[in-house]
């Protein structure tokens, strides 16, 4: 059964591929792969939605007490007949809550390419009211299609927390051509290949032997947003207030 609604507090870090290997290696006693892919690991691709003012990118970027995404994911390779996940992803007070649904691909398509002022009518949607909130949130801020990012992922869950997860991001691409997803994962790259966004994903508080490891390797607790990363480097100076500067900190050669 597909978890649809969930909440949970989340420190994200950029270290190298050293460190990454490091710390899978210092976590083994605590950790299991995930129970998805091979040993853990699977490709994520993201359809992201925003309007024409990019009123979402500048709710990420102005870090909002509250700011929400929408987008639609798939994961590893999926054709026009597989399905896909329509997500909001929600932050407020450092917390995120995500809620979700599973939608045939084809029928995603479907509701995104019909008149965004039409009503919502009946979609193949696992859970039909987050499916109405979906529909609500994009009518409300005017969201079409925006670009597509992809990453692959390294994923891994407590042995003893089921609470407490771990994922390794390597490989970030993204897109704004071909916004089929099922197209495949690749684009450009946003932030330099030798570089790997760690997200550590609790509901409390990260255990000592965890913070403890993560001291010990150096790694450096920063704000990583692939979102506002992606859209930065694919508009170029067309985005206002765009820095270039800004993705050079972010290991993005320019």
């Amino acid at each position: 059964m597909v978890l649809e609604i969930f909440s949970r507090r989340e420190q994200k870090y950029l270290i190298s591929r050293r460190q990454y290997e490091l710390l899978v290696e210092e976590m083994g006693p605590y950790m299991r792969f995930d129970k998805f892919g091979d040993q853990g690991r699977y490709t994520v691709t993201s359809l992201y939605f925003d309007n024409e003012d990019h009123k979402i990118y500048f709710e990420t970027k102005n870090k909002l007490k509250f700011r929400q995404k929408l987008r639609l994911r798939i994961y590893d390779d999926t054709d026009i007949d597989g399905i896909a996940f329509f997500e909001v992803k929600q932050k407020h007070n450092n917390v995120v809550n995500k809620r979700r649904t599973v939608i045939p691909l084809m029928e995603a398509y479907r509701y995104i390419n019909k008149p965004i002022h039409d009503t919502c009518l009946d979609y193949e949607a696992s859970n039909p009211q987050i499916f109405k909130e979906i529909d609500y949130f994009r009518k409300l801020y005017m969201l079409e299609p925006e670009m597509v990012v992809s990453y692959d992922r390294h994923a891994f869950h407590c042995i003893n927390d089921p609470d407490l997860r771990v994922t390794f991001d390597l490989n970030l691409r993204c897109r704004n051509e071909d916004l089929n997803i099922e197209y495949g994962p690749y684009g450009r790259n946003f932030i330099d290949e030798d570089l790997v966004v760690l997200e550590v994903k609790v509901t409390h508080s990260v255990p000592l032997w965890l913070t403890r490891i993560l001291q010990d390797l150096d790694c450096e607790q920063r704000s990583a947003s692939k979102f506002c990363t992606s859209l930065e480097l694919l508009k170029g100076e067309c985005l206002p207030g765009n820095i270039m500067n800004e993705k050079v900190t972010m290991g993005v050669g320019v």
